[in-house]
């Protein structure tokens, strides 16, 4: 039969055996498009990438550009879902109207060129029909969602800088928007360009209120979670219940910080010059029954140095470290270190507990020389224990901060420590239980 002929001219891409048969039957292209139940010669020729019979076929009857099979896919549909680039040109030019047309799985061409990552016909299409790019597809998602459901960074390149922000944030009937899809199937690379964009609203929330730091803390830890949250850590994106937020509390909180720290080194500066006691106002060789003394006292040196050595040497010392770390912390602040860093977040606050601690020492030992004899014995006794609980509090607060922070680090590197994941757990249990209960109580 001649159909069967001009079926294997079109798989054979036999352009002069498409001549003979319409010469003999002029009106076989017309039948065909009429009693074709699958696939016109069209779309076989398309399929098979046969750009001079395709252009041969619509020279005699444009009206095949809009036949379509029995899945209602056009030949604009395959060759788009094939990428042949020149084709998809030619049959658009034929037909317009086809870049709109739906399938059915509800796809015009645009969405099975970015399906099949064929980016140069993607780009094409979007640039003659940039309506196709806008349509949604069956789940409500858009031409974006399946870009990240099928991991095609380079078709999302392509489309995110030509859209609008609506349809960037756009959600499915799912509620999800694309930066959610990308965190469950953890797509690094995606969401990395999704949040440099600037369009990526990072506060979405998907259908059950979760936003993409919620879905996050809900995601077992390991490396691609990790990057993610390196990722989104320069980003303004909050979650929808409580969390802890060290660098916003920093960034809020410098300006405390700076003053606090300032007046302790005030505080220990004058210490050091003006130790409690006094000075010697001149300087004696003598003592009063005019005896030479030992150690002759100089103008200008501390009155406890003699009475109390003990005391004195304790009490420079302990206020130096007040001194310097309360340095080192206003160096820290003014130096723009990166706070967003767990590492230099740690090692602000363990200065900060040093130096506290250490101006409070320093209180204790000031207080125990200048007390008169008869009473520093029951105050020594006070004093030690005040300082011996707060060095213990300082101490446990620092172990455990420090054993949090290894904690993260062997987790980057997906290192599990039992101990560590069953006191995560238990302790995201018990915040779980908290908020369910005032939820309820609400």
């Amino acid at each position: 039969m001649a159909e069967n002929k001009l079926y294997e001219a079109a798989l054979a891409n036999d352009a002069a055996s498409l001549h003979r048969l319409l010469e003999e039957d002029p009106f076989l292209l017309d039948r065909v498009s009429y009693t074709c139940i699958n696939k016109t010669p069209l779309h076989v020729a398309t399929m098979r990438g046969n750009l001079r019979f395709v252009q041969e076929i619509l020279n005699r009857n444009l009206e095949l550009a809009e036949a379509l099979d029995s899945q209602q896919s056009s030949p604009l549909h395959v060759a788009s879902a094939k990428g042949y680039l020149d084709i998809a040109r030619t049959l658009f030019s034929a037909a317009p109207d086809m870049c709109l047309s739906r399938d059915f799985g509800g796809k015009n061409p645009l969405h099975l060129a970015a399906i099949k990552g064929h980016v140069r016909v993607l780009a094409e299409l979007v640039r003659v029909c940039p309506l196709a790019a806008r349509e949604k597809v069956e789940g409500g998602g858009t031409v974006l969602h399946l870009c990240v459901k099928y991991g095609r960074l380079d078709c999302l390149r392509i489309l995110v800088p030509v859209l609008s922000e609506e349809i960037v944030n756009a959600k499915d009937n799912d509620g999800d928007t694309i930066m959610h899809l990308a965190l469950r199937d953890k797509q690094v690379e995606i969401i990395q360009y999704l949040a440099e964009t600037g369009k990526t609203n990072m506060n979405a929330k998907d259908s059950k209120g979760r936003t993409v730091l919620d879905i996050l803390d809900e995601t077992s830890e390991d490396d691609a979670v990790s990057d993610i949250r390196r990722i989104l850590q320069p980003s303004v994106c909050k979650s929808s219940g409580p969390r802890t937020q060290p660098v916003k509390w920093l960034s809020k909180k410098r300006d405390s910080i700076m003053v606090v720290a300032i007046l302790i080194a005030t505080m220990a500066f004058q210490a050091g010059v003006s130790p409690p006691g006094g000075l010697w106002q001149e300087n004696s060789t003598q003592d009063s029954q005019g005896n030479p003394l030992l150690h002759p006292r100089l103008a200008g040196e501390s009155v406890m140095s003699y009475n109390h050595p003990k005391y004195f040497g304790n009490f420079i010392r302990v206020n130096t470290v007040a001194f310097v770390s309360s340095l080192s912390i206003i160096l820290l602040l003014i130096s723009g270190l990166p706070f967003k860093r767990r590492l230099f977040m740690w090692f602000l606050m363990v200065t900060m507990w040093l130096t506290v601690t250490s101006i409070a020492v320093t209180y204790g030992v000031a207080i125990l020389a200048i007390t008169p004899k008869m009473y520093r014995k029951s105050l020594s006794h006070v004093v030690e224990t005040a300082i011996t609980v707060w060095c213990c509090v300082m101490g446990i607060l620092l172990i455990g901060n420090t054993v949090r922070l290894i904690d993260k680090w062997l987790k980057r590197r997906g290192i599990a420590i039992r101990p560590f994941a069953r006191f995560r757990n238990s302790a995201q249990v018990g915040v779980k239980h908290d908020l369910n209960g005032s939820q309820a109580s609400v």
